[in-house]
């Protein structure tokens, strides 16, 4: 199980996000540290910036914004149960994802439905389609 860090009074912000299970692997939080992904107290990190209890953090994943306050600390991986501990999100960004997600979902049941390469008949359409276009 992981137990909030007592001894330690700060951990590197990429071992923090990666047990608090926002990332999956240790390289994923340094990645997103160091592309612009989060923000520590506003500001753009290293990722051996130190993370302290009571600090705001921002973390960009996808489409969606967590903002998130520290609770506790731990560089140990444990459950998410034990992670989800570990930070408290703001009612804004909770209320603004699920926005976000019901938006998306809207979007994604009106929009045409396009996978992967066309079939044979498909693609016979489209040729016939563009050489109307080309004739006109």
């Amino acid at each position: 199980m992981t137990e909030p860090a007592t001894a330690h009074e700060s951990v590197r912000i990429d071992k923090w996000l990666w047990a608090a299970r926002f990332f999956k692997t240790r390289s994923l939080a340094t990645d997103a540290v160091e592309g612009g992904k989060i923000k520590l107290n506003g500001e753009r990190p290293k990722p051996a910036k130190a993370v302290k209890a009571r600090d705001q953090i921002e973390v960009r994943s996808g489409p969606f914004t967590f903002s998130v306050v520290v609770l506790a600390l731990s560089d140990k991986r444990g459950p998410a149960t034990e992670a989800a501990k570990l930070y408290a999100e703001t009612a804004e960004s909770a209320a603004a994802r699920k926005v976000l997600a019901d938006q998306l979902r809207v979007n994604a049941a009106t929009a045409p439905f396009l996978r992967g390469r066309p079939t044979k008949k498909a693609r016979r359409d489209i040729i016939r389609f563009n050489d109307d276009i080309s004739e006109s």
